[in-house]
């Protein structure tokens, strides 16, 4: 898959030291996956949702929340937001 943009992980990194493993992990696997649909999503990130036409994985035991667009078809995952656990529950990102 392809990910853009590796430019808004790279950001939040930078006020979210704690979250650099997490989201290298997230990256590298994201990186090197081929997936078709959910189903084999779910088979790299086991506690991914989907809401709406959104993916959401935890990042970070939980700390930390990805929202991105995954588009299987071209092979792309576009990061939408990168939220604090806090900042999810609040739902300004839907």
């Amino acid at each position: 898959m392809r990910v853009i943009s590796r430019r808004r992980i790279n950001e939040f990194c930078e006020q979210h030291a704690d979250a650099l493993p997490g989201l290298h992990n997230w990256y590298k696997t994201v990186r090197r996956a081929t997936w078709r649909n959910f189903a084999e999503l779910r088979q790299d990130f086991n506690s991914a949702d989907v809401v709406g036409r959104r993916t959401v994985f935890n990042i970070h035991k939980n700390v930390y929340r990805l929202i991105a667009r995954v588009n299987y078809q071209k092979q792309i995952v576009f990061v939408l937001f990168i939220l604090t656990h806090n900042e999810y529950k609040k739902g300004k990102w839907k």
